[in-house]
């Protein structure tokens, strides 16, 4: 058996590889690298960065989202969300935007992943999962990225904040909110609280 087919029998399709996860299994790494990629083995997505594609009836499926990112950080985490996530929100926002956004502790600009443009974003303190408390603050916090009527954001802010668990809001606030974002959303959060003590 040759080397490279004796690598071969290591690699998982689906998965996405880094060039120092070869090391183990290779003394040969670059030129193995150059193989795998000429024999339609390994798809190039960015340097050092390798996915060995999972093979569906309607041909070869892309890398996970998850993976991709997981792999190019070398670390599990991350937040990764999009300007479009905010249009769950109902405040009006209806733009699409093709860049993802990751929230990390490691890496900061733009980057292409594939054929996938993710924007790498440091921030000490993100939650794990989204959730909608924070993904309102997120929206206050990058409201000057949207190319949105942003009166008519706050307008629709108040009925939304009356909709939500209004401490969990605020701790979101306090946790993950910019200075401009806790000095804009905290009043309204405490109009909202002042509102359902009334109730």
């Amino acid at each position: 058996m040759t080397k490279l087919n004796e690598l071969k029998r290591h690699l998982k399709r689906g998965e996405v590889y880094r060039r120092t996860d070869l090391t183990q299994w290779s003394k040969s790494v670059d030129r193995h690298l150059d193989a795998l990629v000429e024999d339609g083995t390994f798809q190039k997505l960015a340097q050092g960065l390798y996915y060995y594609p999972k093979e569906s009836v309607f041909g070869t499926t892309p890398p996970e989202e998850e993976a991709l990112v997981r792999s190019f950080l070398k670390d599990d985490r991350f937040l990764l969300t999009s300007l479009n996530a905010y249009n769950s929100l109902g405040l009006g926002t209806t733009q699409l935007y093709n860049t993802r956004t990751v929230y990390n502790h490691k890496r900061h600009g733009e980057f292409k992943l594939g054929n996938r443009n993710f924007l790498f974003c440091i921030k000490p303190h993100f939650p794990k999962k989204m959730t909608q408390e924070f993904l309102l603050v997120d929206l206050v916090n990058n409201l000057n990225k949207l190319a949105e009527d942003h009166e008519e954001v706050w307008k629709k802010l108040p009925i939304k904040l009356g909709l939500m668990d209004v401490k969990k809001l605020k701790a979101s606030v306090k946790e993950y909110g910019t200075v401009r974002t806790k000095k804009l959303l905290l009043p309204l959060v405490k109009q909202s609280e002042t509102q359902h003590c009334a109730h």
